[in-house]
């Protein structure tokens, strides 16, 4: 530092001397490193730490510190190679408040190191559930519910085909929906163009005045009257087998409907147009949460024709833009027919095998189905992902609390059925199928 002020002492006098001399320039301080950490996820287990460098000479030998909630701390060396890099830790606690550190292991005193960056783990669900089943029909025909809506608590709708044995002309009625207003569940008859339509096999409900059907067709419902609107016509699919089975959508503005033979569509709140989906598969289901990075909803869809053949595909909608994403997974994914995420955190696709991803660009998609169940897994939804459900044949339960799965329900289980559909809303889940020849619904709460 002494020999630095000297040259400049000295460059500085022959500028006064002489102003018309030209002097090379001061030479400047040594360019120093710049570290910073910034969390990037947390689970109940894991973290992942974003950690970006600037004016870093490549490679370089840092250490992770990371200080435990105990009051102990851990450190671990290692070689970075890029100015840029996703930091992963494991073996961490639920629920707990831990901070990290970077620091590059250098001579230098002091050492250039990130910011101390806290970070607290989410805690796990709980894995109890109380169990209540209801069914109907059976006495005649085979009764079945295919989807259901939570509202509320005091507020479910659920949707199929309900045949009711009674003294009438034809020694039955058919009813097409059930309502549970918080004390009893009642049988309904929904009309379009004055005739019970059946079997409804979608529900989607904005909120407890907008309703949507899908019924082959699509259907528009205020929640009181007991007509229906159509609102979108299966005779408009370019398929002559082509319907709607499923609904998603966050508003009236941004609805999607998925079915057999590739059928999709979508309404803008003005009206209904078909997109192509670049596929004959029955599309089996979809979902949509939005990405606030992008400022944009991300959607996915799964096909399959499930049960009669081994092809299946996942449908990435942008707008009206359908892009197949890759299905590799080891070992080789079976057919789909449920999909569910959290943006960026947690995928999840399942049928016969349940498949997760943490980002979709991630490699592969991961399966340890044995582990879960052995039973196909018709569809699963959760609330976040450390509460995550799954259905599927006989009656089978799943639940997943952050850290592991349970699978051995016996409240939920059925002799000759099947789950459908399963919802959740806090602490209230609502599953609909069938056993023999009733519908059923199973309520779970916590």
């Amino acid at each position: 530092m002494k020999l630095l002020l000297n040259l400049y002492f000295l460059f500085f006098s022959a500028w006064i001397v002489s102003c018309n001399t030209t002097e090379p320039p001061i030479p400047p301080d040594e360019t120093k490193p710049i570290l910073a950490l910034e969390l990037d996820d947390a689970h109940c287990t894991e973290a992942w730490l974003q950690l970006t460098t600037k004016d870093l000479v490549l490679p370089a030998e840092l250490t992770l510190k990371q200080y435990n909630p105990t009051g102990d701390s851990l450190s671990q060396i290692f070689i970075l190679h890029t100015q840029d890099s996703l930091l992963y830790i494991d073996s961490l606690f639920p629920n707990q408040n831990y901070k990290f550190k970077v620091a590059l292991n250098t001579t230098d005193n002091p050492q250039p190191t990130t910011n101390l960056l806290p970070v607290t783990t989410m805690d796990t669900t709980r894995h109890n559930f109380t169990f209540e089943m209801i069914t109907f029909g059976g006495a005649v025909g085979s009764s079945v519910l295919y989807d259901v809506a939570i509202i509320n608590e005091n507020n479910i709708w659920a949707v199929g085909e309900i045949w009711i044995a009674d003294t009438s002309s034809l020694g039955y009625t058919k009813y097409n929906a059930v309502h549970w207003d918080g004390n009893n569940w009642e049988l309904k008859q929904l009309l379009w163009n004055n005739s019970v339509f059946s079997p409804i096999r979608g529900i989607l409900a904005l909120d407890e005045n907008n309703f949507y059907f899908s019924a082959g067709s699509i259907f528009k419902w205020d929640g009181s009257s007991t007509n229906v609107q159509m609102v979108f016509s299966r005779l408009s699919l370019p398929e002559p087998n082509g319907t709607i089975e499923k609904l998603w959508g966050e508003s009236t503005n941004n609805i999607y409907g998925v079915g057999y033979v590739g059928s999709l569509v979508h309404c803008n709140g003005q009206s209904w147009q078909r997109i192509e989906s670049n596929t004959t598969l029955n599309i089996n289901d979809i979902w949509g949460d939005y990405n606030e990075k992008t400022n944009e909803w991300e959607i996915l869809a799964v096909a399959s024709n499930y049960g009669n053949g081994w092809e299946k595909e996942i449908l990435d909608i942008k707008l009206n833009q359908v892009n197949k994403l890759a299905t590799n997974s080891n070992p080789a994914m079976e057919p789909l027919l449920t999909v569910w995420f959290k943006t960026n955190r947690q995928y999840y696709v399942a049928g016969a095998g349940i498949y997760q991803k943490r980002k979709l660009t991630d490699d592969l998609w991961k399966n340890n189905n044995f582990d879960i169940t052995d039973f196909a897994t018709t569809s699963i939804k959760g609330t976040e992902i450390n509460d995550v459900l799954g259905v599927g044949a006989f009656g089978d339960f799943l639940h997943y609390n952050g850290i592991s799965w349970k699978s051995d329900y016996q409240g939920p289980l059925l002799s000759s059925g099947s789950y459908g559909s399963v919802k959740i809303k806090d602490n209230i889940i609502v599953a609909t199928g069938y056993n023999n020849n009733e519908a059923v619904i199973l309520i779970g709460r916590r």
